[in-house]
C-alpha cells in the first residue's frame, strides 16, 4: 500500500510535466489558430493580418493595411481593437492606460490554466521581461540598462563593428553565390552583441540557433511541432544564459552584460530572475531584428537601384536611408497593448482588458503622415518618424545599436560590392511577427 501510495504520487508530478506544454500550446495556439482560421473565411480584418502575414512581403501587405486604415481610425475586429493609423499608435504606446502585451490577466479558466501550465524557464513576452512589465518595475530595470547601454557606448563600438563587417567580407568568396542571410546579415549583430555582452566566440553560433529557433515565440498559432522547437529552444537558451550569467557574475569581463551584473541604482541592482529576463531580451532583440534590418535593406536597395545610387553620389544619406528602411519594411509587424481602465483611443470607447493592436509596418506607411508612403526614397526628409522601434517607456533600448549597424553592415557591403545581384530563391522567414529574410542568395561579382 506505502508502495501504491509512492507510485500514486510520483505519476501525478510526472503527468502535470507532461500535460503542461500540451495545455499551453492549445490555450496559446490550437484554439487561437483555429478561431484566426474561422474569422478569416467570414473576412475578418485581424484574421486575414494574421493568416496573411506568413513569409509574406511587407509590401503585399499594404492593400490589407490600407483597408484597415479605411475602417477608421480604430477598427473593432474579433479579437481586438486594430489602428493603421500613426497617429493614433503614438497615442497607444505612449498611454498610461495600457499595459504592454495582451491578454486580461483575469480569473477565467482559461487565464487559470494559461498560468498553471506556465513554463519553468523565462519568455520574452512575460515578466520580468521589459516588454511587458510596467512602473515601477519597468522604470527600475530600463534605468539600470540605459546606464551601460547608453548612445556615448554604442558610438565607441561602431569602430568595432567596421572591422568585424569587414572581417565578415573577406571571408566570402566573391567569385561563388553565397547566401548573405547566413554568411552576413545574421553573422553581423550576433557577433557584435556577443562581444557587447562576454559572449565567448565558440559559443556564438549556438547562440545564433538558439535565437533563430526562439524568434516565432511571438507568435501565435503555432503547429504543434513548431511550439515543442520553440518551447525547446528557450529552455536551452534560459539553461545557456544561467551558465553564462553565473560565469560573469564568477569572472567580470570588460563588457556591458559585466556592467549590467554590477549596476546598483540607489543601492538596488537586479536579482537573479530579472538579471537573466533582461539579458536575455537584449541578448535576442539585439541580434534577431538586426539580422531583419539588414536583409530587408540589402533586398530594398539591390531592388531600387536609383536610390543605391543616390547614397554613392552622397554617403551622408545613409543614416536616413536605414530608417527609411526601418520605415518601409520594419522588422516587427505590429505590437500589442491591453487597458488597464475604461478609456478612449481615437474618440472610441475600449473598455478595461481589451487589447488593442498597433500595426507598425501600418502605421509607417500612413498617408497622413509620409508623402506616397510606398516609395522606398533615401532621402525622405521625414524617415525618421517611423514608429518601428516602438514609442513611449517602451522604445526601443537598442535603436541607436540598430541604427549604426544598419548603416555599418550595408554600407560596407554595397561598398565592396557594388554590382551584387540577388538571386531567385529569396525566402522570407516563417515568422509572422517578426519580419526579415530566411535566405538571401546572391552573385557578388
Amino acid at each position: 500500500m506505502v508502495g501504491g501510495t509512492r507510485l500514486y504520487h510520483r505519476e501525478v508530478t510526472i503527468v502535470p510535466a507532461r500535460v503542461k506544454p500540451v495545455v499551453r500550446w492549445s490555450i496559446g495556439h490550437a484554439i487561437p489558430r483555429s478561431a484566426v482560421r474561422i474569422a478569416a473565411r467570414r473576412g475578418d480584418l485581424q484574421a486575414r493580418l494574421i493568416d496573411d502575414s506568413d513569409r509574406m512581403p511587407t509590401a503585399a501587405l499594404n492593400d490589407l493595411f490600407n483597408e484597415i486604415r479605411g475602417r477608421g481610425r480604430l477598427h473593432k475586429a474579433k479579437f481586438a481593437y486594430l489602428t493603421a493609423n500613426h497617429g493614433v499608435v503614438k497615442e497607444l504606446l505612449t498611454s498610461n492606460d495600457f499595459r504592454g502585451g495582451v491578454g486580461a490577466g483575469d480569473d477565467s479558466l482559461l487565464n487559470r490554466l494559461f498560468r498553471w501550465s506556465a513554463a519553468d524557464y523565462l519568455h520574452p513576452a512575460s515578466p520580468p521581461s521589459l516588454l511587458v512589465t510596467e512602473p515601477p518595475d519597468h522604470t527600475r530595470y530600463r534605468k539600470l540598462v540605459t546606464r551601460v547601454f547608453t548612445v556615448r557606448a554604442v558610438e565607441n563600438l561602431r569602430r568595432r563593428t567596421e572591422q568585424i563587417a569587414q572581417e565578415l567580407l573577406d571571408a566570402i568568396d566573391p567569385a561563388q553565390p553565397v547566401d548573405l542571410a547566413e554568411t552576413y546579415c545574421s553573422l553581423l549583430p550576433v557577433t557584435v552583441i556577443a562581444e557587447i555582452l562576454g559572449v565567448p566566440p565558440e559559443q556564438r553560433h549556438h547562440v545564433l540557433e538558439l535565437g533563430a529557433a526562439a524568434a516565432p515565440s511571438l507568435d501565435v498559432g503555432l503547429s504543434w511541432r513548431q511550439f515543442r522547437t520553440v518551447d525547446a529552444a528557450l529552455e536551452a537558451f534560459d539553461r545557456w544564459l544561467g551558465e553564462h550569467l553565473d560565469q560573469l557574475k564568477a569572472n567580470p569581463g570588460d563588457n556591458l552584460l559585466s556592467q549590467l551584473v554590477a549596476a546598483r541604482e540607489d543601492g538596488v541592482g537586479l536579482n537573479d530572475l530579472e538579471l537573466k529576463a533582461t539579458a536575455g531580451l537584449v541578448l535576442a532583440a539585439g541580434f534577431e531584428t538586426t539580422v531583419n534590418l539588414l536583409g530587408n535593406g540589402v533586398a530594398l536597395l539591390h531592388n531600387n537601384p536609383g536610390e543605391l545610387a543616390a547614397l554613392r553620389q552622397d554617403p551622408a544619406l545613409w543614416p536616413n536611408a536605414v530608417d527609411e528602411v526601418l520605415r518601409i519594411d520594419p522588422p516587427v509587424l505590429l505590437t500589442g497593448r491591453t487597458a488597464v481602465r475604461d478609456t478612449q483611443v481615437a474618440g472610441t470607447r475600449v473598455p478595461n482588458g481589451a487589447i488593442v493592436v498597433g500595426i507598425l509596418a501600418a502605421a509607417n506607411r500612413d498617408p497622413d503622415l509620409f508623402d506616397d508612403p510606398v516609395r522606398f526614397d533615401v532621402s525622405r526628409p521625414n524617415a525618421r518618424e517611423h514608429v518601428s522601434f516602438s514609442a513611449g517607456r517602451h522604445y526601443c533600448l537598442g535603436a541607436a545599436l540598430a541604427r549604426m549597424e544598419g548603416e555599418v553592415g550595408l554600407r560596407a557591403l554595397f561598398d565592396r560590392y557594388p554590382n551584387l545581384q540577388l538571386k531567385a530563391g529569396a525566402r522570407r522567414r516563417g515568422t509572422r511577427i517578426l519580419r526579415g529574410y530566411e535566405r538571401l542568395p546572391a552573385v557578388l561579382g
